[in-house]
């Protein structure tokens, strides 16, 4: 059977369910420039107001009382718990200091992962920290953790209910006990040399609602044993008032891999550095003796110390990247030598080992990597064992060259290689543990490039199980991002698995705003010239329609965060290609995002509305305000996380209220609210409960059989 004779009976499963709460415009009316702007949903900007307390409260209530009754959705969280079970552990965030190594691990049966150390990499294994156990009242997860240069301390950040608000402990390794100060909102440290203190830069606040909870921030020193009320101020707006930075500006300090190096970075979402240079033994002054390294308009995207030489990832006038070298003590990136010239791969990163420099490049899907020996200027090409994404990662940088190589693909699960530099051995790690799973062997991987609407090439990826009939009757779930330089390279995940074992076409795009064509295609996507992410979207769409991959009854699109740019205005643009769409925590109401406590760090990439060029790009952009009364919209689901410091909640849930009201289409439009997740989380129950529920109701509104209820439930929904 066809699914498209299925549609007759998609929506009847909403008639049992309760009624959808009623949302009161209330216009607010800006004035832009000269541009008039109405704003029917301001109130629910108001977070601690009990009314929009409350209409979050009901849209929950009733999107889960419809995503309750979807066949197929209870069936999918049993299938993420059985392709979880199928890989017996998992080891990540990987540390080596001296003989000892620290890593998260991760058993089927754990919903988030514990703190471990071993001496060696075959000695016995001791469990350091339990989040679980810790608070059996809470639900804490480890955000992050670094272990002291000598290995004796180790700093533990948890947070709770995916909010990505830290409290900071630090912990003795030899006694597992705890010394007695916290501190909150911090999360990333960097250990001094002492092995006795830290610099960190914690938020103003826990409040992830606090609109000033990262401006004028601060990074500090703290001493162990001393209190963090007192740690002093060392790198901040206040404290260095000659520097000019900007409020939305993050201060953070790290170290040299040596420790030779103080280095300051002005961090906002620019990928271009704002950085300084110092000596580390100016540390014990009332103020650092800052010099400049390297200004946002050196376009240098990283840099990294060995032995005496800085190493530079630049892209200034070279739109593929190019690798710079200059003096380690003077740095100076306008007179620096060019080592790696741009060439016809883009170059994505950096890292080192304690002897070594390794680059990696990518061709617009695919990775590779370069080794290169500052003691004998040789090059060696690192020979990946496959073709997808590949990654290094450096267990102690600053004395060893051990290293691991990580490799994925559409097909392959992630797989941890020991690297040896030196011989250039590769040989499965310790830390990897292989997995198999159903249908793997069976997928189609396609590579095509899509002609947009001003000619442009639109690189997208489609993965099938074989045998796949070209005549539009597929469900197609096709997603994008493209935003921040961000490429969307290749990844192997059980999520989208459990889709494809059941006829699901997954079609990735590589829109501009992502960097898979260098930075022109990053700019591409980009402030004014933004409506180009949407509009590739848009044309990717169409092009598996008109090649019968599937039909737009069938296709669902799916963006994430800034990718709610992308779906929003895919869907107000074109809401007859898509059968439903996913804005997951997005960002849908751009004109407002310098509003949010997120928004101001943001303006580097999406513009301000306090420039006239820009603030028109932010209000193209912006989903909520090209709403229409009386459109045909397809199903939407909105899903935000009441912990989110990213994408506040009331992004999504003012495009939610605006859908509602205005879509003639008789298709249900929802608002998902998560109040034990934020942007995303640890907690595989809460992950594979939040995605099914996606997930279930796009395959449920694009005619997926297994998604639909049967004849007798719609006869009874029909009754009640």
């Amino acid at each position: 059977m066809k699914i498209s004779l299925l549609l007759p009976a998609l929506f009847a499963l909403t008639a049992s369910a309760q009624t959808l709460p009623s949302t009161p415009k209330r216009p607010v009316v800006d004035t832009y420039f000269g541009k008039a702007v109405t704003d029917n949903y301001r109130w629910l900007e108001d977070m601690n107001s009990p009314e929009t307390k409350d209409w979050f409260k009901a849209q929950g209530d009733y999107t889960n009382s419809v995503l309750d009754k979807i066949p197929g959705r209870n069936q999918l969280v049993e299938t993420f718990v059985a392709y979880d079970k199928l890989k017996p552990v998992r080891y990540n965030a990987i540390e080596k200091r001296g003989n000892r190594y620290f890593y998260r691990k991760t058993l089927p049966s754990e919903k988030v992962s514990k703190l471990y150390t071993r001496e060696g990499l075959t000695g016995p294994e001791k469990l350091l920290f339990d989040p679980i156990a810790y608070d059996k009242t809470r639900t804490y997860s480890v955000s992050s953790f670094s272990p002291s240069p000598n290995g004796q301390l180790v700093t533990i950040a948890l947070q709770e209910g995916g909010a990505e608000v830290s409290t900071l402990y630090v912990m003795n390794v030899a006694t597992r006990t705890f010394q007695p100060e916290k501190i909150t909102a911090a999360g990333w440290v960097q250990w001094m040399p002492d092995n006795s203190s830290f610099v960190y830069t914690p938020r103003n606040s826990m409040d992830v609602k606090d609109p000033k909870a990262l401006t004028d921030m601060k990074a500090r020193l703290h001493r162990i044993g001393t209190e963090p009320s007192q740690d002093p101020d060392l790198f901040s707006r206040a404290n260095d008032p000659t520097l000019g930075i900007r409020p939305e500006q993050i201060p953070i300090l790290y170290l040299s891999d040596d420790y030779t190096k103080l280095y300051g970075i002005l961090a906002s979402v620019d990928n271009r550095a704002d950085a300084f240079i110092a000596d580390p033994s100016s540390l014990g002054n009332a103020t650092l003796q800052w010099k400049r390294l390297a200004a946002p308009t050196d376009s240098v995207y990283s840099f990294l110390k060995l032995g005496s030489q800085l190493f530079l990832y630049s892209v200034k006038g070279t739109p593929k990247g190019q690798i710079l070298v200059t003096d380690a003590a003077n740095p100076n990136p306008s007179t620096a030598t060019v080592l790696l010239p741009q060439g016809k791969l883009n170059i994505t990163g950096i890292v080192s080992s304690k002897d070594y420099l390794f680059v990696t490049l990518n061709d617009g899907i695919n990775d590779q990597i370069r080794q290169y020996d500052p003691r004998t200027n040789q090059w060696a090409d690192v020979k990946l064992p496959l073709t997808g994404s590949a990654w290094l990662m450096t267990l102690d940088a600053p004395r060893s060259n051990d290293m691991i190589l990580a490799v994925t693909s559409w097909k392959q699960p992630t797989t941890y290689y020991a690297y040896n530099p030196v011989t250039k051995a590769m040989t499965p790690s310790v830390f990897n543990v292989p997995a198999t799973y159903p249908g793997v062997d069976e997928l189609v991987v396609e590579e095509v490039e899509v002609p947009s609407h001003d000619g442009a090439m639109v690189p997208l990826s489609l993965i099938y199980k074989k045998g796949l009939k070209r005549d539009g009757s597929a469900v197609c779930f096709m997603e994008g991002y493209g935003a921040y330089g961000y490429s969307a390279t290749p990844y192997f995940s059980t999520l989208p698995l459990a889709m494809l074992n059941k006829g699901v076409i997954i079609a990735q795009t590589h829109i501009r705003g992502g960097s898979e064509k260098g930075q022109n295609w990053y700019k591409a996507g980009y402030k004014t010239t933004k409506p180009n992410t949407w509009k590739d979207f848009i044309a990717c769409g169409e092009y598996l329609v008109n090649n019968k991959y599937t039909s737009p009854t069938h296709l669902i699109g799916m963006g994430t965060s800034a990718g709610g740019i992308l779906i929003g205005r895919a869907i107000t643009e074109r809401p007859d290609l898509f059968a439903a769409a996913i804005s997951n925590v997005g960002c849908n109401n751009a004109l407002r995002l310098e509003n949010s406590p997120n928004g101001p760090v943001n303006t580097p990439e999406f513009g301000t509305v306090k420039d006239s060029t820009e603030c028109m790009a932010l209000y193209e952009m912006d989903a909520m305000q090209h709403v229409q009364n009386g459109t045909k919209y397809p199903a939407v689901i909105c899903v935000g996380g009441m912990n989110d410091p990213r994408v506040i909640t009331w992004q999504p849930g003012k495009f939610a209220a605006a859908l509602q009201n205005a879509s003639t289409s008789g298709k249900p439009v929802l608002m998902q609210v998560n109040y034990d997740n934020g942007h995303f989380t640890e907690d595989k129950a809460v992950t594979f409960r939040n995605f099914a529920n996606m997930f279930a109701f796009a395959l449920w509104q694009a005619g997926h059989p297994d998604f639909q209820a049967s004849a007798q439930q719609t006869e009874m929904a029909g009754r009640k």
